[in-house]
């Protein structure tokens, strides 16, 4: 009880401190996942992670030392604080991401470090950020047999850690991590940014003899296709979704959702920068139309009717426009890279 109050008028102190502010095309979520030498060392791989700090995080002791911490007294837990930028990579992958370091079922231990200060946890400062979270652990728990025992709490508070702790993989590349070294390269792959220029609009010649008699109609003349009449409403396989004019990846299956309205429904693009939006008023109605960003293709529409645990948007895709490729061919015709986004 004596813990809750603490941590509780510390989180109001912090309120009022501003942690709580949302940052312009910034956000922070701070994680615990172990040992925090290998734990930052992962997320700084990250594309879209703007700065990454170790410390300890829910201390009952203001300012501890490495060495109170160990005592297990203080209840901090070894932690690092994210800094992101939530345009590039989403909260959602971040966790995903970080549940690949992790046992989320091992309480108070990870790899070979045992004590509270080694408990999994994920800290907000945003209460918008919660019901992500929450949603992530729900998707993650069916995957394991024993509960998940990842702490989810407000931010108390936050003590940077000592200098020699910062950064230290990269200061001492052969030092211990709990974390196996390929994971590092696997966050690096995990939504790299999809080379400028790769991808180009085809003349209109090639687009007439590439495109089906519907393809051409949706994407060139800003048609639009039956519903429940067309080929990925009800398509649910792991994969990607890529512009059927140019090859660009633009949606991954993970973010497609069942929006009854009989089109593919996705809650966001691989990169919102692929897509550009355009007022459209036509059919009496004002709406948002979406068209991707290097083959200059009618997509479809979004709305702000999504689910809001997925953020609250709808991009409502003609099948036309796109193509998909399971993720068993992804390899195979030249999308390796985007392996990683997909669970």
């Amino acid at each position: 009880m004596k813990h809750f109050i603490i941590i509780a008028i510390l989180v109001i102190n912090n309120v009022f401190l501003g942690i709580a502010k949302p940052m312009k095309n910034k956000a922070e979520i701070y994680l615990a996942g172990g040992c925090f030498w290998g734990t930052e060392h992962f997320l700084k791989q990250i594309r879209g992670v703007e700065s990454t700090e170790v410390g300890y995080a829910n201390s009952l002791v203001a300012n501890p030392s490495y060495e109170q911490v160990c005592t297990g007294n203080t209840l901090a837990a070894e932690t690092v604080k994210v800094v992101y930028n939530p345009e590039i990579v989403g909260l959602n992958l971040l966790l995903n991401l970080y549940f690949q370091t992790i046992d989320p079922t091992s309480l108070n231990q990870q790899g070979h470090d045992h004590g509270t200060q080694y408990r999994t946890g994920i800290y907000y400062t945003h209460a918008n950020d919660l019901s992500i979270i929450k949603q992530a652990i729900l998707v993650l728990s069916p995957q394991y047999k024993h509960p998940i025992v990842i702490e989810v709490e407000p931010l108390a508070n936050f003590y940077p850690a000592e200098t020699y702790h910062q950064d230290y993989l990269d200061k001492n590349p052969g030092g211990y991590c709990h974390i196996n070294p390929a994971l590092f390269d696997m966050a690096r792959k995990a939504n790299a940014e999809i080379a400028k220029g790769a991808y180009s609009k085809p003349d209109d010649a090639t687009l007439r003899q590439k495109l089906s008699a519907q393809q051409y109609a949706v994407t060139q003349r800003n048609a639009t296709e039956p519903a429940f009449q067309n080929e990925y409403w009800n398509e649910y396989r792991a994969g990607i979704y890529v512009d059927i004019t140019t090859g660009e990846p633009l949606f991954i299956s993970t973010d497609k959702f069942e929006s009854s309205c009989g089109w593919p429904s996705f809650s966001k693009p691989i990169q919102k920068d692929l897509l550009e939006e355009k007022k459209d008023s036509s059919h009496g109605m004002t709406r948002v139309e979406v068209r991707s960003k290097s083959g200059d293709a009618h997509l479809g529409h979004v709305f702000t009717d999504g689910p809001k645990e997925k953020g609250g948007l709808r991009y409502c895709i003609n099948s036309a426009s796109i193509r998909f490729i399971p993720k068993e061919k992804m390899q195979t015709e030249g999308y390796g890279d985007l392996l990683p986004l997909i669970k």
